[in-house]
């Protein structure tokens, strides 16, 4: 199958990565407690193939985000057999 990408260009699903809530959890607590140079650490370990610029970038995201609210309990009818 023929590359439908000029040369030169490299497609932008090899430079994509996913950030796990516990990769997440782990540079946030490294931004935290030491600091934006030991996140970037934590992130170059966790993803090699990145490059400071863009792990400080990512970093610095990263320790803005939240972690996700947790989901509602469902709701459960107080007299399910009875009619209305």
């Amino acid at each position: 199958m023929p590359c439908l990408l000029p040369k030169g260009r490299v497609p932008h699903a090899s430079v994509m990565f996913m950030v796990t809530e516990a990769d997440a959890a782990a540079i946030r607590t490294a931004f935290h407690e030491e600091g934006e140079l030991s996140a970037i650490i934590e992130l170059r370990q966790r993803f090699p193939g990145i490059d400071h610029a863009q792990a400080q970038a990512c970093a610095r995201t990263i320790a803005g985000w939240t972690p996700p609210p947790a989901a509602p309990c469902p709701v459960v009818p107080l007299h399910p057999n009875r009619n209305r």
